[in-house]
């Protein structure tokens, strides 16, 4: 009789663990953690460790008191050459790219708004600003080492 009545106990604590788990979040909705499709706003302050190419960093962000999170982030709305390229046309403007990324953030602290998951695992997406709260992304735009991008089709760096 014990055996038969053991999984329908089990889940009936389950079904209530999981009603007051819910109620706790229909009472208090903000303090449901963030879905993966949300942003956060910012501004976070961050240390780079290190210019891992010309549209990716890798960061120490103080998220909270004694909370250092070290992550992978990918400059938003822009692409630049892959220093595994097609051609060698493309692996050099992705070398100028990431040399000049690594001038621009050396010794400085970056600036991190509207922070997204990226499509592709282990980074974040960000609009990431230099000390000097410019835009890292318009300055290699403007130095014709990036494209505007959208995060859809990209397009080639070989002519």
């Amino acid at each position: 009789m014990t055996r038969r009545l053991l999984p329908i106990l089990l889940i009936l604590v389950l079904a209530a663990g999981l009603a007051v788990a819910g109620a706790a979040l229909w009472t208090h909705p903000g303090r449901a953690l963030a879905k993966l499709s949300d942003a956060m706003p910012g501004p976070f302050s961050a240390e780079v460790l290190q210019v891992v190419d010309g549209d990716t960093l890798e960061v120490r962000v103080a998220i909270w008191l004694g909370q250092d999170v070290v992550t992978r982030v990918r400059l938003l709305g822009i692409d630049t050459p892959e220093l595994r390229g097609k051609c060698e046309a493309e692996k050099v403007r992705a070398a100028a790219a990431r040399d000049l990324l690594r001038s621009l953030v050396e010794g400085q602290p970056v600036t991190l708004r509207d922070v997204s998951y990226d499509k592709y695992g282990g980074r974040v997406l960000a609009l990431v600003s230099g000390a000097d709260g410019k835009p890292l992304a318009d300055r290699l735009i403007a130095a014709g080492l990036a494209r505007a991008y959208d995060g859809k089709a990209r397009g080639g760096w070989c002519e």
